[in-house]
């Protein structure tokens, strides 16, 4: 069960990472968006950063579980 559960918050971390490094990348995006595009396309890009941003808490929490879940096994 362990063994199962490290392997749950290993791909949870991966998936944090994933998101964060996709959120700032839409960031920079709209931002860039913003001074090429007179602001057409940013808030296409606001919105990408937003959901990315939503799914990263999503992951976190998730991991946060999965640790609590752990610390209980282990006891």
């Amino acid at each position: 069960m362990q063994t199962l559960l490290i392997i749950v918050l290993l791909a949870l971390m991966a998936a944090v990472v994933y998101s964060l490094v996709r959120g700032i990348v839409a960031f920079l995006q709209s931002h860039k968006a913003d001074i090429e595009d007179g602001g057409t396309r940013q808030k296409e890009m606001q919105l990408k950063q937003n959901k990315m941003m939503m799914n990263r808490i999503l992951f976190q929490g998730a991991a946060i579980v999965v640790v609590f879940l752990l610390l209980s096994l282990a006891r």
